[in-house]
Parts: C-alpha cells; sequence; structure tokens
C-alpha cells in the first residue's frame, strides 16, 4: 500500500479559523502539494480519525478549542504524533512559542506572511529546501 510515486503530492493539512488565511495558504501551496483546509481544531481533530497528512499547518488563536490544545491532542494519538507540524500565529507571544517547542513543532510562521516565507518553511519540513540556489540571484 506504500503510495511512493514520483508524481503523487504531500499533503498538508491547513488549520485557521480565517477563511482569508485558508485562502492565502491554498493559493500559495495548492501548486506544489495537496491541500486540506479546515476551520477549526475540532474539525481537524475529526479530519485525522480518517487521514495522515504530511504535515500540518495549525493556527494558534482559534475559537473554541485553540492550536496549544489541538496540538496537544494530535500529540497525545499514537498515529499523528510524529506528523510535522508548523505554528501559524498573529501574536508574537513567546509563552505560545515555548508551548508549541514542548509540544514538538517543526517551525512557527508569524502572520502576516509572505509566500516565499511559507513556501520555504514547508519545504524544508519535507527536505525539499532550495535556499542554496538561490544565493546568486541578487
Amino acid at each position: 500500500m506504500s503510495e511512493m510515486g514520483e508524481g503523487l503530492k504531500k499533503r498538508i493539512l491547513a488549520v485557521d479559523d480565517d477563511v482569508i488565511i485558508l485562502t492565502r495558504i491554498s493559493s500559495i501551496l495548492r501548486n506544489d502539494y495537496e491541500l486540506i483546509t479546515i476551520n477549526s481544531g475540532m474539525r481537524a481533530l475529526r479530519y485525522l480519525d480518517l487521514e495522515k497528512p504530511d504535515l500540518i499547518l495549525l493556527d494558534i488563536r482559534m475559537a473554541q478549542q485553540d492550536g496549544i490544545e489541538t496540538l496537544r491532542e494530535i500529540r497525545r494519538r499514537e498515529e499523528c504524533k510524529d506528523i510535522p507540524v508548523i505554528m501559524l500565529t498573529g501574536v508574537e507571544s513567546r509563552d505560545m512559542v515555548v508551548e508549541s517547542a514542548k509540544l514538538g513543532i517543526h517551525d512557527y510562521l508569524l502572520k502576516p506572511f509572505s509566500s516565499v516565507e511559507l513556501l520555504k518553511r514547508v519545504r524544508r519540513v519535507f527536505g525539499q529546501d532550495e535556499t542554496e540556489n538561490e544565493e546568486g540571484d541578487e
């Protein structure tokens, strides 16, 4: 059942309660990755009952269940605890970053973010970082 074909795109789950952010993430990543957008932590957990993405982009501040609590629940699940997570936040809070780091995030990204920065962080998680090729471009 291994699907290692070159034509298959990595699957990214983007979780944010702001539709504008989800639309932006989708427009940046949809050409290179299979993108699933979900607007709440609770819905993300239900999705994870059925599917295992290759990466999760998770907003910290969401209504009902915030990203930290959602991440705690993800890490409690044996089948999900190794999924890389990039936290998205609109507020630079040292406590939130430290708490996220304790839960094993791979990176965090401050909103608003640039397309280049989002792509760079995602590629880094997948070992596709191409910044070495851009050194002579300035």
